[in-house]
């Protein structure tokens, strides 16, 4: 693995924490710090899309950080 896509990753795995936590904003900004490595990172664009879904409509008391789609 290359240094750039351990950076990648590492990035990435903060922001999905972040994500797990509930904290929408901090996740996306964290997503968007590694697409600022790679551009074309499609979790890192979907997880920044569900955040942006959440921060509108948070999930339930009960959710464990499975996304489900309202609609197809």
């Amino acid at each position: 693995m290359t240094e750039q896509q351990l950076e990648l990753l590492k990035r990435y795995n903060e922001a999905l924490q972040l994500y797990k936590n509930r904290q929408w904003q901090e996740a996306i900004d964290g997503f968007k710090k590694a697409l600022e490595i790679d551009p074309h990172d499609g979790p890192s664009r979907l997880y920044i899309e569900r955040s942006e879904e959440y921060k509108l409509h948070p999930p339930e008391d009960d959710w464990d950080g499975v996304f489900v789609m309202k609609t197809k």
